[in-house]
Formats: C-alpha cells, sequence, structure tokens
C-alpha cells in the first residue's frame, strides 16, 4: 500500500471502532423491538440492552479520543462545500448520539424507582451513577423522565443520522467515479464500482447482526436454584463421656415413654432451619427463603391453650437465586421495606388433627395489611429437641404485594406457598 493511499484512510483501529460501534448500534435498534412485556424473556433481553449501551459508550469515548490525538484523513478535494459541512455537522452529530444515547439510559437506570444492579453481560458489576439512587423518590422521578425523553429524542435523531450517512456514503460509491469516500473506512473500495465487494460484505454483515438480534436468547434470570443458606457457626459439642456399663434389661420391659410437657417450653431455634417460598413466573417455577428471621416459640402438645408462637421476618433477605431479581423484592413494587421491614405472623391458637399434626391459627402482617393464616404442621420431639414441617400458601394480591404492572396475575400468580423446615432446642 502506498503512503498516499495509507494517509487517505483512516487509521486500522479508527476502522475496528467504526464497524464495532456501528454494528452495535444496529443490533441495538433490533433488540429493543423485543424489550416488551413483563416475562423473563424481555428481562434478559433488557438487561442485554444495558450491557450493549454500556460497551457502546466505552467504545466510542476511545473513538473519541482517538480521533483528538489521531486526525482523520481529508476528505477528497472533489467534494463540494456544502457536503463538506454536511459530512462534518454528520459525525459529531453521531457522537453526541454515541455518546448521549447510552449515558441517558445509565441516568434512567441509576434514577430507576427500583434500583437494580447491572451485571455486563451477566458477569461485570457497573456501577449507578453517583447519587442518583440516594435521591428523593420525586426528585428521581425526574431525573428518570427527563433522561427517558431525551433518550426516545436521541433515538429519533439517530435513525435521522443512519439514513442521511448511509445515503451519503452510497451516493459517493455509486454515483461517483475516483472519489475514495467509502475507502476511508473500507479500504480498497473502488469509487463508481457498483459491484464493490465491500459494499456486499457490509450488507451481509448487516443482515447477520438482525438475524443475531432477533434471535439471540440471553440467559433468562436463574430459575428454581438457589444458592445454599449462610453457614451458622455449628453448636459446640461437649466431649462424650464412657458409656457405663449397665445391665441388660428385661426383655419383656417397655420403652420408656416421651415425658409429659403439662406446661409450654420456650424453644430455641437452631441455625439450620430454613423458611422459604415458591412461585413462578411466566409458568417457570421460582424458589425463594428469607435469610433473616426470629422465632419465638412457647408451645407443648399437650398445653394448646397455653402456647403462643411469634415469628419476625426480615423481607430484605429474601433470595430467589438471581441478583437483579433480589435486589427488586425490597422496592415499592413487591415488599417495600422502607416503608416495612418485617412481616410478622403471630399464633395464639393451636388445634390437634392427628398424631403428631397441628394448626397454627394465626395473623400474618404484611406491608401494613394483617390477614388471618392457618399453618398446618407436623411436630416431633425426641428429648429436648424438636422439629416442625409445615406448608401453608396465601394470596400476595391480598398484602399488597406486587404493585403496578405486577398487579395482575398473568405472568406471576396470586397464590404463594410458604414452607418452614424447624430444629428447635428446649430452653
Amino acid at each position: 500500500m502506498s503512503e498516499q493511499t495509507r494517509a487517505a484512510r483512516y487509521s486500522a483501529l479508527a476502522i475496528a471502532l467504526h464497524w464495532t460501534i456501528a454494528a452495535l448500534i444496529v443490533l441495538q435498534i433490533v433488540i429493543a423491538g423485543r424489550m416488551e412485556g413483563r416475562t423473563p424473556e424481555a428481562f434478559a433481553v433488557v438487561q442485554f440492552h444495558k450491557s450493549i449501551g454500556i460497551t457502546v459508550l466505552l467504545l466510542s469515548l476511545a473513538r473519541l479520543a482517538w480521533r483528538v490525538v489521531n486526525p482523520p484523513p481529508p476528505e477528497p478535494a472533489t467534494l463540494a462545500g456544502w457536503e463538506r459541512t454536511l459530512s462534518t455537522v454528520v459525525h459529531w452529530a453521531f457522537y453526541v448520539v454515541m455518546i448521549g444515547m447510552p449515558l441517558t439510559g445509565w441516568i434512567m437506570v441509576s434514577a430507576s424507582r427500583i434500583v437494580l444492579p447491572t451485571l455486563l453481560f451477566g458477569h461485570i458489576p457497573w456501577p449507578h451513577l453517583p447519587g442518583l439512587p440516594e435521591l428523593a423518590p420525586a426528585a428521581k422521578k425526574v431525573w428518570h423522565d427527563t433522561a427517558r425523553d431525551a433518550h426516545h429524542l436521541i433515538i429519533k435523531g439517530a435513525y435521522v443520522l443512519i439514513a442521511l450517512h448511509v445515503a451519503g456514503a452510497l451516493k459517493h460509491q455509486l454515483f461517483t467515479r475516483n472519489e475514495p469516500v467509502l475507502a476511508r473506512m473500507a479500504p480498497g473500495a473502488v469509487g463508481g464500482r457498483w459491484l464493490e465487494p465491500r459494499l456486499f460484505a457490509i450488507l451481509a454483515g448487516v443482515i447477520a447482526v438482525i438475524a443475531f438480534g432477533k434471535l439471540y436468547e440471553p440467559p433468562r434470570p436463574a430459575m428454581g436454584v438457589l444458592p445454599p443458606p449462610p453457614v451458622a457457626p455449628a453448636e459446640p459439642v461437649a466431649p462424650t463421656p464412657p458409656a457405663p456399663v449397665v445391665a441388660p434389661a428385661p426383655a419383656a420391659a417397655a420403652a420408656a415413654p416421651e415425658p409429659v410437657l403439662s406446661a409450654p417450653a420456650k424453644w430455641a431455634v437452631t441455625p439450620d432451619s430454613t423458611l422459604g417460598f415458591a412461585t413462578a413466573w411466566s409458568g417457570d417455577a421460582i424458589q425463594g427463603r428469607f435469610d433473616k428471621w426470629t422465632a419465638d416459640i412457647l408451645f407443648s402438645p399437650d398445653a394448646l391453650d397455653g402456647s403462643r408462637v411469634s415469628v419476625a421476618i426480615d423481607l430484605a433477605s429474601a433470595k430467589t437465586g438471581d441478583e437483579q431479581r433480589d435486589a427488586s423484592l425490597p422496592s415499592g413494587d413487591w415488599f417495600d421495606t422502607a416503608s416495612h421491614p418485617k412481616a410478622t405472623f403471630t399464633a395464639t391458637r393451636f388445634s390437634k388433627t392427628g398424631e403428631g399434626r397441628f394448626v397454627a391459627h394465626g395473623t400474618l402482617s404484611l406491608r401494613g395489611v394483617s390477614r388471618p393464616l392457618n399453618l398446618p404442621f407436623r411436630l416431633k420431639i425426641t428429648g429436648d429437641r424438636a422439629e416442625v414441617s409445615g406448608v401453608t400458601s396465601l394470596d400476595r394480591t391480598a398484602f399488597g404485594v406486587g404493585q403496578g404492572e405486577w398487579k395482575s396475575t398473568d405472568q406471576i400468580p396470586a397464590k404463594v406457598t410458604v414452607t418452614i423446615a424447624l430444629k428447635a432446642k428446649r430452653m
């Protein structure tokens, strides 16, 4: 390649950044049409859209810095004055689009009513813009709505710029001979040649990006998979003394019965107990649990009248196995932990339904709403240890869990199953 030819085109890095950013912008346009709805698929596409946007922002800043340090090659001398002016305006307007569009999107995410963590391509944490998540709700709404309007306006401007950019490149390539405009970004292109291989390569690339944007399925939120609960320190175990030598009991002797607890005993829940819930999203099962909760238990199966149970649940400790989904649960759309940090279940009446089977008749208070709730459970007491397992269900909409677009039960049903698996030691 001659020095003259080399000087008439952009550098290799500038060319690589140009076509990479162009492909990502086309991809953004395609996947933007797939972000409608409240399905797990739409949620995953939105997260992918955010990742592509931040990538465009970083690459555009790099492209701008490179342009400042390495000025672009001169335009062909045959261009008219108005063409030079329009070219300059379009090029700098593209920088406004390439930086402004992801920047306004970043503001929208940072000032969203539900502050979700951003994980680029599902793995790389990306921060929110400083100060925006901590703003008062009214101020956040102003920032969010202003950025949203600007984002949509920039998108419309981008369509105009793309049309002008493509039309100008085709005009110089197809209708002007020996005017190496396309060759500045596609080295070797010959002006005036309609069957230019580089044009077909560009067209093939655009088709491939569009197909990818329509067919690619980003990883959906994790469903039905929970990480193990936090490991609590084990209780210290006292050394076991040697077993005394005793004479064998007579064969006819019966096993000693379990002691009768004539008065309610106080029980302490051990760290390996779990409090879980289950629901579904678009037909896919979701398993969840609360990692922080306390239970005040005074209970005896032989003294139900004096028994009582009180459970306090830290709603912000809810985990479902997906970091971004879990970050939305404390919001006003779901548990509203800012106003109602805890849920409580209190039972002062119990009934026996069978051997080792009981029902706790109590009240659940959640999001400032109290409703009766019955919890059937199984109980097994061995010495000073007890094991309890129970399952019940509740209507989340009766407690206001799920506001705005999530009030509807078409994606997430109203019924939520609650499970308990308790181990306790008599105090």
